[in-house]
């Protein structure tokens, strides 16, 4: 790779006040939040700026701005694009250093190091790297209960948001109702009720309203947790209601469940989270066993005595979640933390909860980071992933290192 890095961002912190970037120097919503996706490559611009008008600084904007990217630099650009499948982004002429400096979308097939590799190679090309992330010397998040989540530190969750955040992967919650307007939840979750109409019961429900938060609670809002999958979008379904109206217990039956699991299914869900057990249950099994046929993962919760013959664990390709804290066998089992998690509570509060349900939401929540990276993954992949590359403890860093190639995430 060559020496010369493109000055893409520092052009323009260099001044707090100038002009506002061109539309061809915005790098699209898409390059921020999926950099690896993306290289920076400079080409030679020799074109030289005018003079600089009287009482002009020469290192202002003035002069800058003059410096535009000459027609040789465009068409050995688009001769590049064409050449290795690049779609062009974003661009911008680097005065100080005589380049014209651009942002390339790689093809989805691609392989960014071979692409890299063969364009360092090139003789066209001035200068070639991948486009990378950077970040303030602050705390990385502001929620204030961030510290008490004892479980993502564990996990070191926010190391592998620098990567993932389980952007574009569809994420439905099987389970009770959730607090659908919790301060600390996307605003942009869609639910659905196949118990009843009681709105108000939906929304004071507990137990989904904790496993949704453990997913995708919204994070660097200055309030309460951070999920460790925040930017999934969540599909909430209620196929379950509370056992009594003290505590978090709740039951569900095949109907219930059938018509969620089929709304997941038409809904296009990349992952279901059942946080949930109970008997074998034939129709159920048909359903599941739909969705993994649809590349569906399908995560569901190890029952507390750890018979793997019941739903939805004894279903061959669920992923069976338990918590780190159980001491049973529970055979190719995936451990999280499960004992005093901290989650959403409703009425816009906070608590915390153990059980295997809570392990299930967060094995969900890493899958989700995974996915968001490799579209295709499969279950048989992920659980590899889990209980191989981190076997004790799941590190979602270590693992979305592991699957990208990488030694770390960081």
């Amino acid at each position: 790779m060559r020496r010369f890095a493109c000055l893409f961002a520092l052009c323009l912190a260099a001044c707090g006040s100038g002009p506002p970037l061109r539309a061809s120097a915005t790098l699209p919503a898409e390059a921020r939040l999926s950099a690896q996706r993306y290289l920076v490559l400079t080409v030679r611009n020799p074109v030289h700026a005018p003079a600089a008008r009287a009482a002009s600084s020469p290192r202002g904007y003035d002069s800058i701005a003059a410096y535009m990217a000459g027609g040789a630099a465009r068409t050995l650009s688009r001769a590049l694009a064409n050449d290795y499948r690049l779609r062009e982004a974003a661009t911008w002429p680097i005065a100080m250093l005589s380049v014209h400096c651009l942002v390339y979308e790689l093809p989805p097939d691609a392989d960014p190091q071979r692409v890299l590799a063969a364009l360092a190679r090139d003789s066209r090309v001035e200068s070639v790297q991948p486009l990378l992330n950077f970040e303030t010397a602050a705390d990385r998040y502001n929620d204030p209960y961030a510290e008490l989540q004892r479980n993502v530190q564990q996990m070191d969750v926010l190391a592998a948001h620098s990567v993932s955040r389980g952007a574009g992967v569809r994420v439905a919650v099987i389970d009770t109702g959730v607090q659908v307007n919790h301060p600390d939840l996307p605003a942009t979750m869609v639910s659905r009720n196949f118990v009843d109409n009681d709105a108000e019961s939906f929304r004071s429900d507990a137990h989904g309203t904790a496993v949704a938060g453990i997913i995708a609670a919204v994070p660097d809002n200055g309030i309460g947790i951070v999920g460790i999958a925040p930017d999934v979008s969540l599909l909430a379904y209620k196929a379950c209601w509370r056992a009594s109206d003290a505590g978090i217990r709740a039951v569900c039956n095949t109907f219930t469940l059938a018509q969620a699991i089929a709304a997941a299914i038409e809904a296009r869900a990349d992952i279901i989270n059942l946080s949930l057990d109970g008997p074998s249950d034939p129709l159920l099994t048909r359903l599941v066993r739909h969705a993994l046929d649809a590349g569906i993962i399908v995560v569901g919760a190890v029952p507390p005595d750890a018979p793997r013959d019941a739903f939805p664990t004894d279903i061959p390709g669920v992923i069976a979640a338990d918590a780190i804290e159980n001491t049973h066998d529970a055979g190719a089992a995936a451990r999280a933390p499960g004992r005093d998690v901290l989650s959403l509570a409703p009425q816009g509060h906070y608590d915390f909860y153990s059980g295997s349900s809570l392990a299930t939401a967060e094995i969900t929540g890493i899958i989700a980071l995974l996915r968001a990276e490799r579209s295709h993954l499969t279950a048989p992949e992920a659980l590899a992933l889990l209980t191989t590359a981190t076997p004790s403890v799941p590190n979602a860093c270590a693992v979305l290192g592991v699957l990208l190639h990488r030694a770390s995430c960081r």
